[in-house]
């Protein structure tokens, strides 16, 4: 039987989503705690990798568990919730279909980035970028990245994808406050490092060092050494991932 898990947690401390061989990870921490809860060795599947150190709510997971060892999800997700440490909350446990698939039924992910540019004592999730930006430039340059396009210029070198094309359909940046800011961009796949290297290229058009048309110069480059740089994971969260049902 086929459990999908909605969790949200703080990107940290962790290597990321997927499990590796010599840093701790939220996949990682997910199967321990499952396995303990049910009873049975559990192994994970999710939706997509996040990079090192970023935050994610609502992110989708599904495990199967053997038939003759069922318990009642809300029993599951009360003992997972105890076991797994403080910047990981499972939010839900629902039955699925058996053939359902938290990764490849997805059809698209969202995420945002924030930053302020004025100094913020509590701004705990965001990155500080001293310096003054032009929004309409931002936006004006972040419409290129919309369509199917190669992606290779804001990829991690050596990243392991079999292509580099995404469909992103919508990037975007909003003014919260006068010095706080947020990039949301949607996407049917995301690249290792995409939107990180998205928002330091945006921000090299904010400040006035590149013209918004640099993004097209830059898609059309395929050079991941000719775009920005990557801005810092902790003010990245993945905030939404869709399928074409209806979940729960």
């Amino acid at each position: 039987m086929r459990f999908f898990v909605s969790l949200s947690f703080k990107g940290k401390s962790y290597s990321g989503w997927q499990i590796q061989n010599n840093a701790n990870s939220v996949q990682a921490e997910l199967e321990r705690a499952l396995s303990i809860a049910i009873g049975e060795p559990i192994s994970v599947t999710g939706a997509g990798r996040t990079d090192a150190g970023v935050n994610a709510v609502n992110y989708i997971a599904h495990y199967d568990t053997s038939d003759n060892n069922i318990k009642e999800p809300s029993e599951i997700l009360y003992k997972i919730n105890a076991i797994l440490p403080l910047d990981i909350y499972a939010d839900s446990i629902f039955r699925v279909k058996d053939d359902a698939h938290a990764r490849f039924d997805a059809t698209s992910r969202t995420y945002k980035y924030h930053i302020h540019n004025r100094k913020d004592p509590f701004a705990t999730f965001s990155y500080f970028y001293k310096y003054p930006i032009d929004i309409d430039a931002m936006n004006e340059a972040a419409k290129m990245f919309i369509g199917t396009r190669d992606f290779s210029s804001f990829e991690k070198v050596n990243g392991g994808n079999k292509t580099s094309i995404c469909t992103v359909t919508e990037a975007y940046w909003t003014k919260t406050d006068d010095c706080h800011f947020e990039y949301t961009v949607t996407a049917n796949r995301f690249l290792r490092n995409m939107v990180r290297a998205m928002v330091g290229t945006l921000l090299e058009v904010g400040k006035g060092r590149k013209s918004p048309s640099w993004i097209g110069e830059l898609l059309d480059a395929k050079d991941r050494c000719k775009a920005g740089q990557s801005v810092p994971g902790e003010a990245l969260f993945l905030v939404k991932i869709t399928y074409p049902y209806t979940l729960k």
